[in-house]
């Protein structure tokens, strides 16, 4: 959905680096995937199609926090982004 983002902070060695993958159209996801080595971040179409990809060494990821669309704020009020 349009609004869903990712948020990943991986440890470059000299300290960390923070990333960003937002859907940026409606009909648009974002899907995370983790296998033995490799935490891959996808922007994908309604029907499946890839957009943008970000792969990461999962050893390296520290962290990878999945914000949703419309999440609500603290203040009560939804994120509209």
């Amino acid at each position: 959905m349009k609004g869903d983002r990712v948020e990943i902070v991986v440890d470059t060695g000299d300290g960390v680096s923070s990333y960003e993958i937002t859907a940026t159209k409606a009909g648009r996801r974002v899907e995370v995937t983790t296998n033995r080595s490799v935490t891959e971040v996808v922007e994908v179409t309604r029907s499946g199609t890839p957009i943008r990809t970000a792969r990461f060494l999962s050893a390296r990821v520290v962290a990878l926090v999945e914000h949703p669309a419309g999440e609500p704020s603290p203040d009560g009020s939804r994120d509209e982004r």
